[in-house]
């Protein structure tokens, strides 16, 4: 799909995907070659080129970095509210582009500092830590449309064995799921329209200060 959108010419900012995909190092090339801005996720055991080795774990990249490097952010809202994390990012290949940056970034839980997943990005030179968490954060979204999806209007409920049945079924569900999503989102608007109160104008009797 990445592929068909990047020979059609679509406009799209990012690429974001989780370990499945973002532990791919020929897939994370492809788009790099295609100069397509990515934050993929991946796994602890993946390794990166650094000016120490060339094939440096992402993991061991954390051990020492000082407290303050950390930041708390959101990266979104979830089923029980803001989803923060504590971040981090340390550069890698720093002599690749004047103009490109490679980062690999440590999300690290709050509650159990042992767990932290980790994240690969190719970005423009001037993105900052808070823009790749958006990124990251946004895959999420993603998921849960998957999901509404599915339980709406039967994504995963096919039975094909080609491509061009999955493909149409998939389509047409998606289609689906886009109408639905607009006319939900129609039905809020009007709802709020008739719930907000009237803009307040000036009252026909002078106040008093009595």
């Amino acid at each position: 799909m990445v592929r068909r959108a990047i020979e059609e010419k679509i406009p799209f900012g990012w690429v974001t995907a989780d370990a499945g995909y973002g532990y791919s190092k020929s897939w994370r090339s492809e788009l790099e070659r295609a100069d397509v801005f990515h934050v993929m996720a991946t796994t602890r055991h993946d390794t990166v080129v650094t000016r120490w080795a060339l094939d440096h774990p992402v993991h061991d990249l954390f051990h020492d970095l000082p407290r303050q490097k950390w930041k708390r952010r959101s990266c979104g809202n979830g089923a029980h509210g803001p989803r923060v994390f504590d971040w981090a990012r340390v550069e890698v290949r720093p002599w690749h582009r004047e103009d490109r940056r490679h980062w690999v970034i440590a999300r690290r839980s709050v509650r159990r500092p042992e767990e932290i997943s980790y994240y690969i990005a190719y970005c423009p030179a001037g993105t900052t830590l808070d823009q790749l968490i958006h990124v990251a954060g946004s895959r999420w979204a993603v998921e849960e449309c998957f999901q509404s999806a599915k339980q709406e209007c039967g994504l995963d409920d096919y039975q094909v064995r080609r491509y061009p049945g999955w493909h149409r079924h998939m389509t047409l569900a998606m289609a689906a799921h886009a109408c639905l999503t607009v006319l939900r989102a129609r039905e809020l608007d009007a709802g709020k329209a008739e719930t907000d109160p009237p803009a307040s104008s000036p009252s026909a009797f002078p106040s008093s200060d009595a």
